[in-house]
């Protein structure tokens, strides 16, 4: 492939993630992004309401996240993280009050546990046992279907972490996606679950210093390029149609596709892909966190679930908010607001500026019924490989499955034989 070029269509971090890595290796690469500005669903914009530079989605990364890691470090945007030297996630009962602090401790043996102050209020620790059947679940089998989904461990620790990780109700959600998960962070001891955020923004870490990257390596990026069609040829593509103009795929060219499910699907007839979203719901409100307002402030009880704490704003995110999406925006941000009042001391009768961001499809439900429909990287062309979060990367649709997805991608067509093309499941894991 060292002789060709790679067209990467699609510049969200799939695509960014598959680029990068092409160029750290010396490979010619044309990134071809629809969009006016590269990041997809982890950007920042100016948002003219608030008057401020906002994310388009709140997102936690965890320091065991292995791939974002490494990606952060070759691009160089580990800067744009506040990374604190230990994981403590702080919460709050809306309906009591209680607040509380989770603490893992920083080596693999879990001796926090047996700590009453490191652990949730109300819990023993035979009750953190709970997760491991989630480990020996079987393919196609629900969180519901082997893990008891109730008692107040399960109300304030269980069921908003995988919420967050997989964005569908957890009852209802694979447990082949949730156990990758917990093995990497909370398995993997407390250096693993070190939370870390983008306080500078999503396109200061994850997409900025990315381009900065590629172009120092020669890559190319054409933004505003919408692909229209594939044009194939028995196993291999022979030509991009863009809506600007044509691009011929040479003999040792290849493409990664690193675009969102239905664009995909409609490029390549007959492709299996997830059927089923989740939407998410982001409130974000013009104000300055109070003193001593935690970075990240896990929320119970209520419609607020977490609660970033930015230097120029205070932002809520609801996963799987599809429920919320027909309330008015004005209701949810003052029902939003009094939640963040109540928990930071503010006036809950001041509202200040806010804007309200649904996005209806941000994610497939990570039911086993759409897991099962995710296709691999590999295709049926040679010369072509799919990446993003929603291909089969065995982890749920998360930034992290997203850069594996493009590192897959990568590898795959850099083997280009029929081995590398039985074995794209296990590199995408």
């Amino acid at each position: 492939m060292s002789a060709g070029c790679v067209h990467v269509v699609g510049a969200g971090v799939a695509g960014l993630s598959a680029a990068v890595r092409l160029a750290e290796q010396g490979e010619r690469v044309v990134l071809h992004e629809a969009a006016k500005a590269a990041g997809g669903r982890c950007r920042s914009y100016h948002d003219t309401t608030l008057g401020l530079t906002i994310d388009n989605g709140n997102h936690l990364l965890l320091a065991g996240n292995r791939a974002a890691m490494a990606y952060l470090r070759l691009v160089g945007g580990l800067g744009a993280l506040e990374d604190p030297d230990e994981a403590v996630f702080d919460f709050a009962d809306l309906a009591s009050g209680e607040r509380w602090q989770l603490r893992p401790n920083a080596g693999r043996l879990p001796w926090w546990i047996f700590v009453a102050s490191r652990r949730v209020p109300g819990t023993t620790f035979r009750d953190y046992l709970a997760p491991l059947s989630i480990m020996r679940a079987k393919t196609g089998q629900t969180i519901g279907e082997v893990m008891r989904c109730e008692g107040a461990l399960w109300r304030r620790l269980w069921q908003p972490v995988l919420l967050a990780a997989l964005n569908t109700e957890p009852e209802i959600s694979a447990a082949s996606l949730a156990a990758p998960v917990l093995r990497e962070t909370l398995g993997a001891g407390g250096r693993a679950c070190r939370p870390l955020v983008a306080t500078g923004g999503l396109s200061a870490a994850f997409v900025d210093p990315a381009l900065t990257y590629l172009a120092q390596h020669g890559g190319q990026l054409r933004l505003g390029t919408r692909l229209r069609a594939l044009e194939t040829a028995e196993d291999r593509v022979q030509a991009l149609h863009f809506a600007e103009g044509d691009v011929v795929v040479g003999p040792d060219d290849a493409v990664i596709l690193a675009v969102p499910p239905p664009v995909a699907s409609g490029l390549l007839p007959g492709l299996t892909i997830p059927g089923e979203f989740r939407g998410i719901l982001n409130a974000h409100f013009r104000i300055a966190p109070p003193a001593g307002q935690p970075l990240l402030l896990g929320l119970v009880g209520g419609t607020s679930e977490w609660l970033f704490a930015y230097p120029d704003r205070l932002s809520v995110t609801i996963s799987a908010g599809d429920r919320f999406f027909d309330d008015s925006r004005e209701s949810l941000a003052e029902r939003i607001w009094r939640e963040v009042a109540a928990v930071t001391g503010l006036d809950p009768g001041a509202l200040p500026p806010w804007q309200i961001v649904k996005e209806r499809r941000a994610t497939f439900a990570a039911t086993p019924e759409e897991t099962a429909r995710r296709p691999p990287c590999a295709t049926a062309y040679r010369n072509l490989a799919l990446a993003g979060d929603w291909v089969d990367t065995g982890l749920p649709a998360t930034i992290e499955g997203a850069i594996r997805s493009g590192e897959a991608a990568v590898h795959m067509l850099q083997r280009g034989d029929s081995r590398a093309m039985r074995s794209v499941s296990r590199v995408c894991l």
